[in-house]
């Protein structure tokens, strides 16, 4: 007969193991369930960023320093992720809807996203200024220079300049309108092929600030409008840098 300390051996083993089985069956379930919720989290996370394509909705503003011109800037309007923080910057590449002259957001998503070829985003370009003129104060002693033959009427009463083969400007023409009591307004575009590949093929540079260009794109469909946007866009400046409200 066996003895009372080996039968118990014998007998409480079974246990043991269902024991250890059962914890090791709970801790898998555990560990399954942790890893299904992270697929889930890292799911909706991976589905929102390209939801928003690198875009962004938070209209919370950035402080942002660029040489001796500080500016506040609705995250919405900040073109490039990695922007989007308050602090010293050598430049700044922001996006507005015209016309309200305002940022990304979910309503708006069509117009950033130029979903069926919509062309209705400003880009704008904030840097140190490198010039001591800006594009309307070169027109008489460069641009004017450089540009040959007749002009041809524009929209918005703009007269449109071909450049020579020699002035470097390759596949651009040259947009300029008369501002009684102040210097021309001027513009570059680009012409041909060139422009229908692009969102904003018509440029312009402005100082603003104290020490800062600020350069703007717009779609060609707004040349007509170059009042109205010239003026937004000085207002939007005026705005993140704190001026006049």
């Amino acid at each position: 007969m066996p003895s009372p300390a080996i039968v118990g051996a014998t007998e409480g083993a079974p246990l043991t193991v269902r024991t250890g089985f059962a914890r090791k069956l709970f801790y898998g379930f555990a560990a399954l369930a942790l890893l299904s919720l992270a697929i889930s989290l890292a799911g909706r996370w991976a589905g929102q960023a390209i939801l928003m394509g690198g875009h962004s909705d938070d209209t919370s503003s950035r402080e942002i320093v660029i040489g001796n011109d500080v500016l506040a800037v609705p995250a919405n309007m900040i073109r490039f992720e990695a922007a989007r923080r308050d602090g010293a910057a050598g430049r700044l590449d922001l996006y507005v809807r015209w016309p309200q002259m305002d940022g990304y957001s979910r309503a708006a998503s069509d117009a950033f996203n130029h979903v069926d070829g919509d062309r209705s985003i400003i880009f704008v370009t904030l840097e140190p200024r490198m010039m001591s003129r800006d594009m309307s104060s070169r027109f008489d002693p460069i641009y004017s220079l450089l540009i040959e033959g007749e002009a041809r009427p524009g929209p918005g009463g703009l007269a449109i300049h071909r450049f020579s083969p020699e002035s470097g400007y390759v596949d651009e023409v040259l947009a300029v309108a008369e501002r009684p009591g102040e210097e021309p307004f001027v513009m570059r575009c680009l012409a041909g092929a060139a422009a229908k590949q692009s969102l904003a093929p018509c440029e312009r540079d402005i100082h603003v600030g104290k020490d800062l260009s600020l350069v703007y794109r717009m779609p060609p469909g707004l040349a007509g409008e170059w009042r109205a946007v010239e003026a937004a866009v000085r207002a939007l400046a005026g705005r993140l840098l704190g001026e006049g409200g």
